[in-house]
């Protein structure tokens, strides 16, 4: 994920995937104790299914406070491509990605989704796939990230999240459309072979 001063970067980045054929949109990031307090802790088991001394897992959002994160997130993306109006998106986010990026960064940086009309109208009918437990960075970021199973491209995200004022909201944000994952056991079929021409009548 990239930082919000190096959005130069990030641009240049998007052009050559895009070039490749895949969709990369990126921007910003920042901090965040987690809001009203509670952070789960528990210990990571033993293979015997003991708890593991010393070795520690911490959650700092339930499953559905990540959840919700995530699909409000991507659905405000969603409408702002599509209305072309990135200043609700901004204003919903954290003070320092407001600083780094203008609602005029985001339209350029989101272009590619724009000119391709993807919906991401997928996050409202899909459960997020995440790829990794809901985790607080170095710097106390909660970090999200993993998929949305639509088809024939999913949506990719890699989200951070600083909170201000008591709440989380937006630091980063990565969303790339890659070619869907086949389903597991889901054998593909060969291409068909053209058909043979009929034999002529003598």
């Amino acid at each position: 994920m990239v930082r919000p001063r190096r959005l130069a970067t990030t641009l240049l980045v998007a052009a050559l995937l895009s070039a490749a054929g895949v969709s990369n949109d990126t921007i910003g990031e920042p901090k965040a104790p987690t809001p009203n307090g509670t952070s789960g802790t528990k210990s990571a088991p033993a293979p015997d299914g003991t708890p593991a001394a010393g070795v520690q897992t911490t959650l700092p959002v339930s499953i559905e406070q990540a959840l919700y994160l995530i699909r409000s997130t991507v659905l405000t993306l969603n409408d702002a491509n599509r209305s072309g109006n990135y200043t609700v998106l901004r204003d919903l986010a954290a003070p320092d990605f407001q600083v780094h990026n203008t609602a005029a960064d985001l339209s350029q940086i989101f272009a590619d989704l724009r000119r391709r009309n993807f919906d991401l109208y997928g996050a409202a009918l899909l459960a997020p796939q995440l790829t990794v437990a809901p985790a607080l960075d170095a710097e106390k970021r909660l970090h999200l990230a993993g998929f949305f199973p639509t088809r024939p491209l999913q949506i990719n995200f890699d989200l951070s999240f600083q909170v201000v004022g008591g709440q989380w909201r937006l630091f980063g944000i990565s969303i790339a459309t890659p070619e869907a994952r086949p389903v597991q056991g889901q054998v593909q079929a060969p291409p068909a072979k053209p058909a043979a021409p009929a034999p002529k009548n003598p």
